[in-house]
Protein backbone atom coordinates (compact mmCIF):
# COMPACT_ATOMS: atom_id res chain seq x y z
CA UNK A 1 0.00 0.00 0.00
CA UNK A 2 1.45 3.46 -0.69
CA UNK A 3 2.25 6.13 1.82
CA UNK A 4 -0.71 8.14 0.34
CA UNK A 5 -3.15 5.25 1.25
CA UNK A 6 -1.86 4.91 4.51
CA UNK A 7 -1.50 8.51 5.84
CA UNK A 8 -5.13 8.57 4.46
CA UNK A 9 -6.17 6.02 6.82
CA UNK A 10 -4.53 7.41 9.77
CA UNK A 11 -6.70 10.49 9.06
CA UNK A 12 -9.66 8.62 8.69
CA UNK A 13 -9.30 7.04 12.23
CA UNK A 14 -8.56 10.45 13.74
CA UNK A 15 -11.71 11.52 11.96
CA UNK A 16 -13.71 8.28 13.85
CA UNK A 17 -12.43 9.10 17.25
CA UNK A 18 -13.05 12.48 16.51
CA UNK A 19 -16.64 12.68 15.51
CA UNK A 20 -17.81 9.76 17.74
CA UNK A 21 -16.38 12.24 20.74
CA UNK A 22 -18.51 15.27 19.34
CA UNK A 23 -21.39 13.16 18.75
CA UNK A 24 -20.79 12.36 22.69
CA UNK A 25 -21.08 16.03 22.96
CA UNK A 26 -23.86 16.75 21.28
CA UNK A 27 -25.66 14.06 23.28
CA UNK A 28 -24.54 14.96 26.78
CA UNK A 29 -25.95 18.41 25.97
CA UNK A 30 -29.35 17.25 24.71
CA UNK A 31 -29.49 14.64 27.51
CA UNK A 32 -28.57 17.57 30.32
CA UNK A 33 -31.37 19.91 28.60
CA UNK A 34 -34.39 17.47 29.31
CA UNK A 35 -32.83 15.74 32.23
CA UNK A 36 -35.68 16.98 34.20
CA UNK A 37 -38.62 16.65 31.66
CA UNK A 38 -40.93 13.63 32.76
CA UNK A 39 -40.84 12.22 29.59
CA UNK A 40 -37.53 11.78 29.18
CA UNK A 41 -36.70 9.97 25.81
CA UNK A 42 -39.61 11.35 24.20
CA UNK A 43 -38.44 15.14 24.47
CA UNK A 44 -34.73 13.65 24.28
CA UNK A 45 -35.81 12.24 20.32
CA UNK A 46 -37.23 15.71 19.21
CA UNK A 47 -33.54 17.59 20.07
CA UNK A 48 -32.17 18.05 16.75
CA UNK A 49 -28.61 17.93 18.98
CA UNK A 50 -29.51 14.88 20.27
CA UNK A 51 -30.01 13.10 16.81
CA UNK A 52 -26.63 15.17 15.32
CA UNK A 53 -25.05 13.39 17.98
CA UNK A 54 -26.45 10.32 17.05
CA UNK A 55 -25.61 10.48 13.31
CA UNK A 56 -21.62 11.70 14.21
CA UNK A 57 -20.86 9.16 16.42
CA UNK A 58 -23.07 5.84 15.20
CA UNK A 59 -22.94 7.36 11.55
CA UNK A 60 -20.68 9.20 10.28
CA UNK A 61 -17.41 7.73 12.67
CA UNK A 62 -18.68 4.24 11.33
CA UNK A 63 -17.75 5.15 8.12
CA UNK A 64 -14.63 6.55 8.98
CA UNK A 65 -13.88 3.50 10.67
CA UNK A 66 -14.21 1.35 8.42
CA UNK A 67 -12.63 2.63 5.56
CA UNK A 68 -9.85 3.58 7.89
CA UNK A 69 -9.79 -0.35 8.15
CA UNK A 70 -9.27 -0.71 4.94
CA UNK A 71 -6.09 1.22 4.34
CA UNK A 72 -4.10 0.53 7.35
CA UNK A 73 -6.31 -2.79 9.17
CA UNK A 74 -6.71 -3.18 13.15
CA UNK A 75 -3.20 -2.84 14.51
CA UNK A 76 -3.08 1.65 14.72
CA UNK A 77 -6.75 2.09 14.75
CA UNK A 78 -7.86 1.54 18.94
CA UNK A 79 -4.56 4.08 19.41
CA UNK A 80 -5.38 6.86 17.12
CA UNK A 81 -9.10 7.01 17.60
CA UNK A 82 -7.93 7.84 21.24
CA UNK A 83 -7.58 11.57 20.05
CA UNK A 84 -11.34 11.47 19.96
CA UNK A 85 -10.69 12.26 23.54
CA UNK A 86 -9.64 15.73 23.27
CA UNK A 87 -12.40 16.46 21.68
CA UNK A 88 -14.76 15.48 24.36
CA UNK A 89 -12.65 17.07 26.78
CA UNK A 90 -12.90 20.84 25.31
CA UNK A 91 -16.64 19.91 24.10
CA UNK A 92 -17.43 19.40 28.17
CA UNK A 93 -15.42 22.53 28.95
CA UNK A 94 -17.36 24.13 26.60
CA UNK A 95 -20.73 22.30 28.27
CA UNK A 96 -20.15 22.23 31.60
CA UNK A 97 -18.64 26.15 31.55
CA UNK A 98 -15.22 25.56 33.49
CA UNK A 99 -11.26 25.93 32.24
CA UNK A 100 -8.88 23.30 30.92
CA UNK A 101 -7.13 22.39 34.45
CA UNK A 102 -3.76 21.37 34.47
CA UNK A 103 -3.44 18.24 33.93
CA UNK A 104 -5.98 18.33 31.31
CA UNK A 105 -3.87 20.85 29.16
CA UNK A 106 -1.24 18.04 29.59
CA UNK A 107 -3.15 15.30 29.13
CA UNK A 108 -3.98 17.07 25.77
CA UNK A 109 -0.34 17.29 25.31
CA UNK A 110 0.45 14.11 25.77
CA UNK A 111 -2.86 12.01 23.46
CA UNK A 112 -1.57 14.84 20.58
CA UNK A 113 2.46 13.79 20.95
CA UNK A 114 1.42 10.21 21.65
CA UNK A 115 -0.97 9.97 18.61
CA UNK A 116 2.05 11.73 16.27
CA UNK A 117 4.58 8.35 17.53
CA UNK A 118 2.16 6.21 16.69
CA UNK A 119 1.70 7.34 13.43
CA UNK A 120 5.13 7.36 12.90
CA UNK A 121 5.15 3.55 13.57
CA UNK A 122 4.21 2.30 10.24
CA UNK A 123 2.19 -0.35 11.42
CA UNK A 124 -0.44 -0.97 9.21
CA UNK A 125 -2.07 -3.90 7.96
CA UNK A 126 -2.94 -3.99 4.10
CA UNK A 127 -6.51 -5.66 4.24
CA UNK A 128 -7.78 -4.77 0.79
CA UNK A 129 -4.60 -7.23 -0.02
CA UNK A 130 -5.07 -9.92 2.54
CA UNK A 131 -6.59 -12.96 2.17
CA UNK A 132 -8.52 -13.05 5.37
CA UNK A 133 -10.06 -16.49 4.58
CA UNK A 134 -6.00 -17.93 4.12
CA UNK A 135 -5.78 -21.09 6.25
CA UNK A 136 -3.38 -20.33 8.58
CA UNK A 137 -4.76 -16.60 8.94
CA UNK A 138 -8.08 -17.85 10.10
CA UNK A 139 -6.62 -20.45 12.57
CA UNK A 140 -5.09 -17.68 13.97
CA UNK A 141 -7.81 -15.42 14.58
CA UNK A 142 -9.92 -18.26 16.08
CA UNK A 143 -7.54 -19.15 18.48
CA UNK A 144 -6.98 -15.91 19.13
CA UNK A 145 -10.61 -14.94 19.44
CA UNK A 146 -11.19 -17.88 21.51
CA UNK A 147 -7.85 -17.08 24.26
CA UNK A 148 -9.56 -13.24 24.59
CA UNK A 149 -12.84 -15.07 24.99
CA UNK A 150 -12.00 -16.95 27.83
CA UNK A 151 -9.85 -14.24 29.53
CA UNK A 152 -13.67 -12.37 29.13
CA UNK A 153 -15.37 -14.99 30.81
CA UNK A 154 -12.46 -15.05 33.51
CA UNK A 155 -12.93 -11.33 33.91
CA UNK A 156 -16.72 -11.90 34.15
CA UNK A 157 -16.33 -14.80 36.82
CA UNK A 158 -13.72 -12.73 38.89
CA UNK A 159 -15.78 -9.85 38.91
CA UNK A 160 -18.74 -11.90 40.58
CA UNK A 161 -16.07 -13.13 43.47
CA UNK A 162 -14.46 -9.82 43.72
CA UNK A 163 -16.86 -7.21 44.86
CA UNK A 164 -13.59 -5.02 45.28
CA UNK A 165 -12.16 -5.34 42.15
CA UNK A 166 -15.75 -5.53 40.14
CA UNK A 167 -15.43 -2.35 38.40
CA UNK A 168 -12.07 -2.62 36.88
CA UNK A 169 -12.83 -6.40 36.09
CA UNK A 170 -15.90 -5.01 34.11
CA UNK A 171 -14.01 -1.92 32.45
CA UNK A 172 -11.37 -4.79 31.43
CA UNK A 173 -13.97 -6.85 30.12
CA UNK A 174 -15.58 -4.33 28.30
CA UNK A 175 -12.21 -3.53 26.69
CA UNK A 176 -11.86 -7.22 25.51
CA UNK A 177 -14.85 -6.89 23.70
CA UNK A 178 -14.03 -3.72 21.72
CA UNK A 179 -10.80 -5.69 20.90
CA UNK A 180 -12.89 -8.66 19.23
CA UNK A 181 -15.00 -6.70 17.67
CA UNK A 182 -11.87 -4.06 15.96
CA UNK A 183 -10.35 -7.50 14.91
CA UNK A 184 -12.86 -8.97 13.48
CA UNK A 185 -14.24 -5.58 11.61
CA UNK A 186 -10.98 -6.41 9.71
CA UNK A 187 -12.08 -9.90 8.45
CA UNK A 188 -15.39 -8.07 7.77
CA UNK A 189 -13.98 -5.74 5.48
CA UNK A 190 -11.58 -8.05 3.81
CA UNK A 191 -14.65 -9.55 3.08
CA UNK A 192 -15.87 -7.11 1.53
CA UNK A 193 -12.95 -5.58 -0.20
CA UNK A 194 -11.60 -8.93 -1.53
CA UNK A 195 -13.67 -12.08 0.10
CA UNK A 196 -16.13 -11.61 -2.98
CA UNK A 197 -14.21 -10.71 -5.65
CA UNK A 198 -13.98 -14.17 -7.05
CA UNK A 199 -17.20 -14.62 -7.07
CA UNK A 200 -19.59 -16.35 -4.57
CA UNK A 201 -18.62 -18.90 -2.03
CA UNK A 202 -20.55 -20.46 0.25
CA UNK A 203 -17.58 -20.52 2.69
CA UNK A 204 -17.56 -16.85 2.47
CA UNK A 205 -21.10 -16.19 3.24
CA UNK A 206 -20.98 -18.40 6.07
CA UNK A 207 -17.76 -16.20 7.46
CA UNK A 208 -19.56 -12.70 6.11
CA UNK A 209 -22.26 -13.93 8.68
CA UNK A 210 -20.33 -15.12 11.64
CA UNK A 211 -18.28 -11.90 11.25
CA UNK A 212 -21.52 -10.15 11.09
CA UNK A 213 -23.10 -11.62 14.79
CA UNK A 214 -19.58 -11.45 16.50
CA UNK A 215 -20.00 -7.45 15.98
CA UNK A 216 -23.49 -6.55 16.72
CA UNK A 217 -22.43 -9.15 20.00
CA UNK A 218 -19.48 -7.14 21.29
CA UNK A 219 -20.25 -3.94 20.35
CA UNK A 220 -23.48 -4.72 22.45
CA UNK A 221 -22.13 -6.61 25.45
CA UNK A 222 -19.37 -4.47 24.96
CA UNK A 223 -21.11 -0.92 25.85
CA UNK A 224 -23.12 -2.83 28.25
CA UNK A 225 -20.59 -3.99 30.43
CA UNK A 226 -18.95 -0.67 30.30
CA UNK A 227 -22.10 1.29 31.79
CA UNK A 228 -21.99 -1.68 34.41
CA UNK A 229 -18.41 -0.45 35.20
CA UNK A 230 -19.81 2.95 35.65
CA UNK A 231 -22.64 1.62 38.10
CA UNK A 232 -19.93 -0.18 40.57
CA UNK A 233 -16.63 2.04 40.08
CA UNK A 234 -15.23 5.39 40.07
CA UNK A 235 -16.05 6.21 36.53
CA UNK A 236 -12.87 8.40 36.15
CA UNK A 237 -11.00 5.19 36.33
CA UNK A 238 -13.01 2.57 34.03
CA UNK A 239 -12.72 4.98 31.35
CA UNK A 240 -8.79 4.70 30.95
CA UNK A 241 -8.59 1.27 32.26
CA UNK A 242 -11.12 -0.01 29.35
CA UNK A 243 -8.47 1.66 27.06
CA UNK A 244 -5.74 -0.65 28.35
CA UNK A 245 -6.39 -3.96 26.26
CA UNK A 246 -7.83 -2.17 23.38
CA UNK A 247 -4.42 -0.29 22.78
CA UNK A 248 -1.98 -3.28 23.85
CA UNK A 249 -4.19 -6.08 22.31
CA UNK A 250 -4.20 -4.69 18.44
CA UNK A 251 -0.63 -4.70 18.42
CA UNK A 252 -0.53 -8.81 19.34
CA UNK A 253 -2.51 -8.61 16.24
CA UNK A 254 -0.15 -7.25 14.16
CA UNK A 255 2.42 -9.70 14.93
CA UNK A 256 0.99 -12.60 16.22
CA UNK A 257 -2.29 -13.05 13.70
CA UNK A 258 -1.24 -11.38 10.53
CA UNK A 259 2.73 -12.42 11.38
CA UNK A 260 3.71 -8.91 10.37
CA UNK A 261 7.89 -7.66 10.63
CA UNK A 262 7.33 -4.08 11.83
CA UNK A 263 9.39 -1.77 8.80
CA UNK A 264 12.07 -0.65 11.16
CA UNK A 265 13.80 -0.44 14.61
CA UNK A 266 12.41 2.96 14.89
CA UNK A 267 8.93 1.42 14.53
CA UNK A 268 9.06 -0.36 17.11
CA UNK A 269 10.38 2.88 19.59
CA UNK A 270 7.67 4.85 18.11
CA UNK A 271 5.07 2.00 18.79
CA UNK A 272 5.84 2.02 22.24
CA UNK A 273 6.45 5.24 23.16
CA UNK A 274 3.29 6.21 21.53
CA UNK A 275 0.96 3.59 23.39
CA UNK A 276 2.25 4.87 26.47
CA UNK A 277 2.25 8.27 26.44
CA UNK A 278 -1.33 8.00 24.78
CA UNK A 279 -2.14 5.26 27.72
CA UNK A 280 -0.99 8.19 30.50
CA UNK A 281 -3.10 10.82 28.55
CA UNK A 282 -5.84 8.79 29.10
CA UNK A 283 -5.86 8.89 32.62
CA UNK A 284 -5.30 12.23 32.85
CA UNK A 285 -8.91 13.30 30.60
CA UNK A 286 -10.32 10.40 31.96
CA UNK A 287 -12.09 12.33 34.75
CA UNK A 288 -13.49 14.95 32.54
CA UNK A 289 -14.35 12.09 30.21
CA UNK A 290 -16.24 10.26 32.85
CA UNK A 291 -18.22 13.66 33.84
CA UNK A 292 -19.53 13.59 30.53
CA UNK A 293 -20.48 9.98 30.84
CA UNK A 294 -22.42 11.36 34.54
CA UNK A 295 -24.48 14.34 33.21
CA UNK A 296 -28.21 13.60 33.49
Amino acid sequence: MTANFYWLGVILALLAGSTTQLGSVFQKKAVNEVSRESEFMRSLVKRPTWLLGVILSFGVSSIFFLTAQAFIGPALIPGLMAFGLIVLVLGSVKIVGEKLKTEEILGILLMITGTFLLSMSGLSIDIIETNVLEFGLLIRTIIFTIIIVLLSLTCHIFQKKFEKYRGILLAILSGFMFTLSNLWTSQFMGLITGGFGGGFNLIQLIMFIITGLILIFTNIFGLATIQLAYKVGQASNMVPIQNVPTLIVPILIYFLIFLLAPPSIFSIIFLITGIFLIGISSFLLGKRAAQMEEIK
